[in-house]
């Protein structure tokens, strides 16, 4: 099973190589895909499945679009 991933702003340092195509363990949840990233949780304020606003706690599927990104200020 596989996803593409895409960490966006500060959090591209965490992206690897192959996120084009990348594995997953499953039963891998975004929580758990985060932390094999080695992104420390609290640099992480949104998360995108599919296009869609989603949960820490949502179960990947194979094929699934993973945006994750921090959080952004601005004046």
């Amino acid at each position: 099973m596989r996803v593409t991933l895409k960490c966006f702003a500060t959090l591209g340092r965490f992206q690897p190589e192959n996120a084009a195509d990348f594995p997953l363990k499953p039963p891998e949840t975004v929580e758990r895909l985060i932390a094999r990233l080695g992104i420390p949780e609290e640099e992480v304020a949104v998360v995108f499945v599919n296009g869609v606003h989603a949960p820490r706690e949502t179960l990947l599927a194979d094929g699934d679009r993973v945006g994750l990104f921090p959080a952004v200020g601005g004046g």
